[in-house]
């Protein structure tokens, strides 16, 4: 019964998937001369032949047929008289092969060779595993959502393989629930315990790549080249892209008629605003590029400091530093100079305006403060709101947009009489 344990343990080797032939029958050899030599001393004259279709092998021993009497060395030879008890054909000088049955170890010895033989199994099903992942690392996947947790998700590939998703590489926005198949790219491959970890990412930049390189044939087919990705995942990602083809217009290509390749990206990225820019060498014109969607007036470069002073219209401040300084952040890491952000009123006439806390005793306190909300902190800066966009952007019904407008512009036009 061991004997059939121990073959049993080795059909399961067998049927392990990626594991190549030569390495599986040399695991095998190797733990059963081990067995032979625990019991015989030495496995020199001993042949472990493996059939690695059937998941069977069988174990031959080697000796000498000598006279009886002469013998030295009983493990290499045999007495004659023995030999023909075996085998009446033989004569003295031949070799006489003769098989060894399993049971002849002993049932502790094969139990302890089966434990044996199924951990060098997991370490090699390890081994095959990091191996997999380790050649993978910055292609994407497709895994099934299997448990999630507050620091991580555990998900499953197709082979049944763990993969952890952290918290900290997942976009904010990402909602994920059993069962659900979701794309990540294979960021690296850690060990503990002497067990492979293989730890996904969805804010890599090479996610964002990646899934450029599915939906731009031309990037994929080497026409365009992305120079470089920095992303503020869930917020915005700004993308270098460079064309090998006078004929193709990079940016073009990547956003697609009507912004159809883009979209899907925009989508699985959970909203993501994605800056598509034309790489160039002309740092000056990188930096402007950079500050989409802001319109850059004049620039004064450091290149010994790796310093920018930008100047904008006032009206362009606020685009070119974007929500919560997400958009000049990503300016910076994609061009590698630091940017100063300043206003130009140079040749602007300075129109009269009202701060907003002077209309107190008129407009609500909690009105004023919506307005402020949305970065409106004088009467001009809420007139030059159309009021759909002071619909869009605060919490405000129209009746009261249009009472608000009306307060206003009454004040400046009592100024100008």
């Amino acid at each position: 019964m061991a004997s059939i344990n121990l073959i049993e343990a080795f059909q399961d080797f067998k049927d392990a998937e990626n594991i190549d032939r030569p390495t599986l029958m040399r695991v095998v050899e190797d733990v059963f001369k081990t067995l032979i030599r625990k019991k015989y001393g030495s496995d020199e004259t001993f042949d472990v032949i493996v059939n690695a279709e059937k998941g069977d092998l069988e174990i031959f021993r080697r000796r000498t047929i000598v006279e009886d009497g002469d013998i030295y060395n009983t493990l290499e030879e045999i007495e004659y008289s023995n030999a023909i008890k075996i085998e009446p054909d033989y004569q003295v000088g031949e070799e006489l092969y003769e098989e060894v049955n399993l049971e002849e170890f002993g049932r502790r010895a094969i139990l302890a060779a089966k434990q044996t033989l199924s951990s060098r199994i997991s370490d090699l099903k390890k081994n095959v595993l990091a191996k997999k992942y380790g050649d993978r690392i910055g292609e994407i996947i497709s895994a099934e959502v299997y448990q999630v947790w507050k620091k991580e998700i555990l998900m499953l590939d197709e082979e049944g393989n763990e993969l952890i998703l952290p918290k900290s590489e997942q976009i904010p926005q990402d909602y994920f629930k059993k069962g659900e198949t979701t794309r990540a790219v294979v960021k690296k491959v850690d060990m503990k315990n002497n067990n492979p970890v293989i730890i996904l990412s969805r804010t890599a930049p090479e996610f964002l790549a990646k899934l450029l390189e599915i939906e731009v044939p031309e990037i994929f087919d080497g026409l365009i080249v992305i120079k470089k990705i920095v992303r503020e995942p869930g917020e915005r990602a700004k993308v270098a892209v460079e064309s090998y083809d006078d004929r193709i217009d990079p940016v073009g290509a990547c956003v697609g008629m009507k912004g159809s390749r883009i979209h899907g990206i925009v989508r699985e990225l959970k909203n993501e605003n994605i800056d598509v820019i034309n790489y160039t060498n002309n740092t000056q014109l990188l930096i402007q590029r950079s500050l989409t969607p802001a319109k850059i007036t004049s620039m004064e470069l450091d290149n010994d400091k790796k310093h920018a002073s930008v100047y904008l219209k006032p009206d362009q401040v606020s685009l070119a530093i974007g929500r919560r300084g997400v958009n000049i952040k990503l300016a910076c890491e994609l061009t590698g100079y630091d940017i100063d952000v300043f206003r130009d009123n140079e040749g602007e006439v300075e129109e009269f305006d009202i701060d907003l806390e002077e209309f107190s005793d008129e407009i609500e306190q909690w009105i004023i403060d919506e307005l402020k909300r949305v970065g409106c902190d004088t009467a001009r800066s809420v007139l030059n709101l159309t009021p759909e966009e002071l619909e869009r952007r605060t919490d405000l019904e129209k009746e009261t947009i249009a009472d608000l407008r009306k307060i206003l512009q009454a004040e400046f036009e009592n100024d100008q009489q």
